[in-house]
């Protein structure tokens, strides 16, 4: 299969199992999802009736003082514990390489049919000025939220980005199953896609 290069009447033969995958919203939705869930701290912590602080004593006598009740440390007075406390914990879902990389595969392959790649022989900007990367962004029709894939994302591209909200830089390295789901197009540099290759290959 062959991507068609931005600016160029030259065209870049890609392999078939990479950007020609049939899709697989499942596998996709579980990688997305997995990867998401490994960047949640899961710090959230609360203290049992066991814990907190407070005497276990009872409050008053059994009888002739209306409702009974024990010790002030029971959930249902305020400063009590938590019924079914939150405790620390991992959300990490276990995906293997293989599952990972037919999620990127079908990912780059949807986006492919859509129109949503836009290949190009290299992109850079001279300065790390915002200003120098609006007006570059504007040959290209590349919606409100583009992502920006090189093979090593400079310095200046990263810092000119910086200050554009819904504007991302990566380099092969950087690329996640959420980024590439979050865009509404890819531009990508030809350098870019044949590491993505080797990468996925």
């Amino acid at each position: 299969m062959e991507l068609a290069i931005n600016g160029s009447n030259d065209k870049l033969s890609v392999s078939d199992a990479i950007f020609g995958r049939e899709f697989s919203g499942d596998l996709v939705h579980q990688v997305v999802v997995a990867y998401r869930n490994a960047g949640r701290a899961g710090t959230k912590a609360q203290k049992t009736r066991a814990e907190v602080n407070g005497t276990t004593k009872k409050s008053k006598k059994q009888k002739g003082g209306g409702a009974r009740h024990g010790a002030l440390t029971a959930p249902i007075f305020v400063g009590g514990g938590v019924t079914f406390a939150a405790k620390p914990r991992s959300f990490a879902q276990k995906v293997n390489r293989k599952m990972y990389r037919a999620a990127m595969a079908a990912i780059l392959s949807e986006l492919n049919r859509q129109g949503r790649i836009t290949v190009v022989e290299s992109f850079d900007v001279d300065a790390p000025k915002t200003s120098g990367l609006i007006s570059k962004l504007k040959d290209f029709e590349l919606g409100r939220r583009p992502l920006i894939v090189t093979e090593d994302a400079s310095e200046n591209l990263y810092l000119s980005a910086r200050n554009l909200p819904y504007v991302e830089v990566r380099d092969v390295q950087g690329l996640d199953p959420v980024s590439l789901v979050g865009a509404d197009s890819v531009l990508v540099t030809t350098g870019a896609v044949k590491k993505i290759e080797e990468w996925l290959a």
